[in-house]
């Protein structure tokens, strides 16, 4: 099996992230038109220069204040429907990519050599193929179009506050050194948590089915209270695992709701002391402002992302390392000649 996550959703999803990265990109002039017009509105209304005319028409302050306002919620609806068209065709993508990677799973079950289900149990794995792969769908879709996306999205936000003015603009990136530094250290004891989970997790399957399947030893044996201190033994490691993993992942959110919050401060101090001194004005502040607490979003949105993908390769390479055991039948001994036109239900095309 493909031992590359990334290159296993390429080959099999090439065109649909392709035109998932076009919209991506048809949508950044949007953003920036839906950060420029506030600020021309604002800068209007303080006495701002009004055009005598568009397209021949004469037009006073009242007319350009309407065009401007329909020209803003255009651009936001136009915007919106292309985040849905994203989003939607994104989610239709990962399922179908999912579907496909479930039944090849499957397929490889039919091919597993006869001792190889003494070494594992139905119940390590039935989660594989179906709770521990669920993650995938919605990561599958967004593997490529998410970082264009919010990336794009973020440098958009980036050059309308450098276009402001420099030093907003150095401000506003002052901090994402320390984040992009601090933050995949921190994200590395949390990947090798989730690994040991995922684990811990399997072997608590293991042994369930094993308790399932020997009921009648355990009564015969009266063995129930080592059966109980067994699982009690699982358990308590999965709560330790997890507590720690929601310990460390909490205190990156708050690391990065902080430094969020920390350069507003630079925002005010800086843009106010221009446009007390004239160097600035107001329109240009406030649009200032306005992208920047938008510019959290995609931020956030791309450390979700990375955090992401560190616990999905984990869930991938895992499952993939227990489909993949030594001495596997060839396709050609389980392929029956007779059933060539047999096909599964439902188009496995992605």
């Amino acid at each position: 099996m493909e031992p590359s996550l990334y290159r296993y959703i390429l080959n099999h999803s090439r065109n649909g992230q392709i035109l998932l990265i076009f919209l991506s990109f048809l949508s950044l002039p949007l953003v920036y038109v839906t950060l420029a017009l506030p600020k021309s509105i604002i800068n209007m209304l303080q006495g701002g220069d009004v055009p005598p005319a568009i397209f021949d028409f004469p037009i006073d302050q009242v007319s350009f204040l309407l065009i401007l306002s329909l020209a803003f919620l255009v651009a936001v609806l136009a915007n919106g429907g292309i985040k849905y068209v994203i989003n939607t065709y994104r989610g239709a993508l990962g399922e179908r990519i999912l579907r496909r990677f479930r039944y090849e799973l499957y397929e490889r079950i039919l091919r597993f050599p006869t001792p190889h289900f003494k070494r594992v149990s139905q119940g390590e794995i039935i989660p594989m193929i179906t709770a521990e792969t669920e993650p995938l769908a919605e990561f599958i879709g967004e593997s490529y179009a998410l970082p264009v996306f919010q990336g794009g999205t973020l440098f958009t936000y980036l050059f309308f506050i450098f276009q402001q003015d420099i030093f907003l603009g150095l401000a506003a990136i002052s901090l994402y050194p320390f984040q992009l530094y601090v933050i995949p250290k921190l994200q590395v004891r949390v990947n090798s948590l989730s690994k040991e989970r995922v684990r811990t997790v399997r072997a608590l399957s293991g042994r369930i089915g094993e308790t399932v399947s020997g009921i009648n030893e355990i009564h015969t044996n009266d063995t129930s209270l080592f059966e109980r201190a067994h699982i009690s033994r699982f358990l308590g490691q999965i709560y330790d695992i997890r507590f720690e993993i929601y310990r460390r992942k909490f205190f990156i959110k708050f690391l990065n709701n902080f430094i969020a919050q920390l350069t507003p401060f630079f925002f005010y101090a800086v843009g106010g002391y221009f446009v007390l001194q004239g160097k600035l004005s107001i329109g240009a502040l406030v649009a200032v402002l306005v992208a920047y607490k938008d510019l959290s979003g995609p931020w956030k949105e791309l450390l979700r992302y990375y955090q992401r993908k560190e616990d999905i390769k984990v869930k991938y390479s895992q499952v993939i390392e227990q489909f993949n055991p030594p001495n596997l039948i060839d396709p050609m001994f389980i392929d029956s000649r007779e059933n060539t036109d047999y096909k599964p239900v439902g188009s496995l095309q992605a």
